[in-house]
This record gives structure tokens, sequence and C-alpha cells, in this order.
């Protein structure tokens, strides 16, 4: 009696984000930079009389740490400080979550359709990628802006279209790779769908790619929308932001220097908090890719 050998379809060799982080020193800097940021955001709006709009001309320019009802003082307008920068800091850090999480959609989606099928589809996705890098971002914006009002959706959507092309080279290169292995191969012959096969083998491989990019490129973003926002490019007054409110305090740094050092001072906790976590996560996935074999 013959033994009937049943084909196995070769798994596919995903490599997992690691579940947790080493408390190496960098990683528990950048935790509280961060962590600090976070919390100014998420709790003022919650205390009694916050009000970043709210204006009183006879309690305008108070330094910081003089009048308990304005911890961080008040600008010309008498407007409170720390309510004007915990509101900028969840307007800048929203922005910048969305315009990664759209290049990352983008980016990866173009990626993989181009290094799976390849040929045409791969040639036009490097011409347009090619395209894309050759347009200065600013002088875009300042562009579109000449002719549409400046405001905080343009810059989510301006940004969120023409910052993927990272993203896009190295998942198209990854898919690629991945393409010609036994676990893509195999289920296609035994008559697998071309679908299946994406969902179920391609993009678990290709995922940790993409989030070791967009950790690299939350403090990039917070940058580029804080620069816009300095030029008049990004969210409107009288919303607060980061870079609105650094260009707002430069007019009296020789007197009142605070308020601009305050904002500043908050941008450089979030940029430097990102920075400590990215690196750390970065140097943990890449290791756990190597260690899984998933990076090819």
């Amino acid at each position: 009696m013959t033994a009937q050998i049943t084909p196995v379809t070769p798994v596919s060799p995903v490599a997992p984000v690691p579940r947790r982080l080493r408390l190496r020193p960098g990683a528990v800097v950048g935790a509280i930079m961060i962590g600090a940021v976070l919390l100014l955001t998420a709790i003022v709006p919650m205390l009694p009389g916050f009000d970043p709009m709210g204006q009183d001309l006879r309690a305008a320019m108070l330094p910081p740490f003089t009048d308990p009802a304005h911890p961080l003082g008040t600008d010309a307008l008498g407007r409170d400080l720390l309510d004007r920068i915990a509101l900028a800091s969840a307007v800048t850090l929203g922005m910048t979550v969305l315009i990664v999480v759209m290049n990352a959609l983008i980016g990866s989606t173009v990626g993989i359709l181009a290094g799976y099928f390849g040929g045409r589809l791969e040639a036009l996705v490097t011409l347009l990628s090619n395209v894309t890098l050759a347009m200065p971002v600013v002088l875009l914006l300042i562009a579109i802006c000449a002719v549409l009002r400046p405001s905080a959706g343009l810059t989510i959507l301006v940004l969120g279209c023409t910052w993927w092309v990272g993203y896009a080279r190295v998942t198209r290169n990854v898919a690629a790779s991945l393409r010609r292995q036994d676990f893509v191969v195999s289920p296609l012959t035994q008559g697998g769908d071309t679908i299946w096969v994406l969902t179920r083998h391609i993009v678990p491989n290709i995922w940790p790619h993409t989030l070791i990019i967009a950790a690299t490129d939350l403090a990039t973003i917070v940058l580029i929308t804080s620069s816009l926002e300095y030029l008049g490019l990004g969210v409107q007054p009288p919303v607060p932001s980061w870079g609105g409110m650094i260009f707002d305090g430069q007019r009296h740094l020789g007197s009142d220097p605070w308020l601009s050092l305050l904002p500043g001072i908050v941008m450089l906790l979030a940029v430097g908090g990102v920075q400590f976590l990215s690196q750390q996560f970065t140097a943990e996935t890449r290791g756990s890719l190597l260690r899984k074999g998933g990076m090819r």
C-alpha cells in the first residue's frame, strides 16, 4: 500500500515587530521627553478655565511663573501661553500623525503593487517617484497657496501626497524579492488567489519595514510642518501652532524671549523624544527582521 504524501505549503517567514523595547538610556530619555509633551497635550485641556483663544489685554505680556492664573505667562493679547501651547501641540502632532499615516498607506500600497507585478507598473511607479522627488515641497505648497487659501487641511493634503516615495521604494524592493520565494510561488501554483497571497504573505512581511520608515519620519514631518507654520503656510490664526507661536514671539525676543522659547522647548522635547524612541525602535525591529529572516 502506497502512502499518499500531502503537499505542504511553505510558511511565510513573517518577522514581527518586537513586543517590547529594551530599557536602554536612549529609550528611557525619549519616553520621558515625548511623555511630557503628551501629558501637556492631554491634561491641560481638562483643567478649569482652559481657553487658548481668550484675550485679556490687562494681563498682556505676563512673564512665566508670576501669576497663578497664567503659569507660563501670556502673550501680547493676554492669551494664556500654557493653554495655547497645549492646543498647538495637539494640532501639530495630530497633523504629523495623519501625514505619516497617509504617506505610509500610499507609499506601501504603490510599492507592493509595483514590486509584486513588476513590468510597466513598476516603470510607471519609478517615473512617478522621480517626478515627486524633483518637486520641492515648500515651493509646491507656496504655488498652491497662491491659488488656494493656506490651511491645515491643504498642508496635510500636500505633504500626505508627496512624502510617500521612501515607503514606495523600500516596499517595492522587498516585494520584488518576496515574489520569487517558495512561500509565495507555491500557493499560486496550487491555484491560490493573488489577493490572498498579497494579504497573507506579502503584506505581513512588508509592514515592519514600513513601520521603520514611519518611526524615522515622525520627527522630520514635525519639523517640516512647524517650518511651514512659521512661514504662514500651515495652520492659520487664531488657532495656535508651534511654528506660528515662534514666529509671533520673535518680535519680542529682546524683551520677552519666553514667547518663542516656550513653544520651541516643547517642540524640541517632541522632536528629541521621537528621535530617541525611533532609533531604538528601528534597531530592535531590524534585529528582529534579521533574526527571523525577514530582511532580504
